[in-house]
């Protein structure tokens, strides 16, 4: 995987101070340094271009995307991914018609692989009449949009679709999670509550689509203890690409952890990660050595494989 990003003059000297001791003693013609960051090899260019090749480049490169992102917010993040090409090669995932052009309820999660931050669930109403309105604003293709887009679209899509959201902070999760209570119950306990609350509002929905995670017998054995719990859900892999009930709740979804994530960062006068990987490690282990172990309560998900590697890094 081979991905490209610009980034601006502040963001180069943040990399340059932070690749100096990893850098190659080797560098290729034009570039400031080439470095190795685990499976990663970075290659930082004079002209603001950083490439990052390996298997982990995902995962380095949304890193240095967030801080470009965070050091110059007013400026459009350019980034592009090798991957991008193959996955327009592959085939077309069929999009039923007349789930599609009905007047549905739907939702979506998110935050559920990040170490740090909330886990935000998401259902939205979307009648037949919106559909356009939608698709306008490249609804329909929601996977495809970036953060940036996202926080620019999600409040002119809130203004005019119904939707009703939960938000589980890292201590609540914490809580709750159990060896009889795992991420997928929490999941659909969760899911239940926002989509119960808006079939209780609307009388003309054709059908409730949940953007599978279980398999339907095990997402309703979850909710057995539930006392009222929502019923004749349609069950749909990528269902944010075959309805847009879901499509909305997935970018309403990732809009309010955006924001759930950066007020995190703040509180703690820290640039968080995104996902599970070796940046969020070294983050974590930070944040242990100024404030103890117990923050990891505070903001993080404590049965992540993370929480003992930052242990174990910890005292060193």
């Amino acid at each position: 995987m081979t991905i490209t990003l610009k980034v601006s003059e502040n963001t180069k000297e943040e990399m340059i101070k932070y690749f100096e001791d990893k850098k190659r003693p080797k560098t290729p013609d034009y570039a400031v340094f080439q470095a190795d960051e685990a499976d990663t090899v970075i290659t930082l260019y004079s002209s603001g271009k950083a490439v990052f090749q390996g298997i982990s480049a995902d995962i380095d490169a949304n890193m240095w995307r967030d801080m470009e992102r965070h050091l110059n917010p007013t400026k459009k993040v350019e980034m592009t991914n090798s991957e991008d090409k193959k996955k327009k090669e592959k085939k077309e995932i069929y999009v039923d018609p007349k789930i599609y052009n009905a007047t549905t309820i739907g939702s979506d999660e998110v935050g559920t692989g990040d170490y740090f931050g909330p886990i935000v669930v998401a259902a939205s109403y979307v009648n037949k009449e919106n559909i356009k309105f939608l698709e306008s604003l490249g609804v329909k293709d929601s996977k495809k949009l970036t953060d940036e887009k996202i926080l620019e679209i999600v409040p002119q899509i809130i203004k005019k679709i119904p939707y009703e959201c939960m938000v589980l902070s890292n201590e609540e999760y914490n809580k709750k999670y159990t060896s009889d209570i795992n991420m997928n119950k929490i999941k659909a306990i969760m899911h239940n509550k926002v989509l119960t609350k808006m079939k209780e509002k609307y009388n003309d929905i054709e059908y409730i689509v949940v953007d599978q995670f279980a398999k339907p017998f095990v997402y309703y054995n979850y909710l057995k203890q539930v006392p009222n719990y929502t019923k004749g859900i349609t069950f749909m892999t990528k269902a944010e690409d075959k309805c847009l009930s879901v499509a909305c709740a997935s970018l309403i979804s990732r809009y309010i952890f955006l924001k759930e994530f950066d007020k995190l960062g703040e509180k703690y006068n820290t640039f968080l990660v995104k996902g599970a990987g070796p940046k969020v490690d070294e983050i974590g282990v930070k944040l242990t050595k100024q404030y103890g172990f117990e923050i990891l309560e505070k903001i993080s998900k404590l049965n992540f494989k993370n929480t003992e590697k930052i242990k174990e890094l910890a005292k060193n």
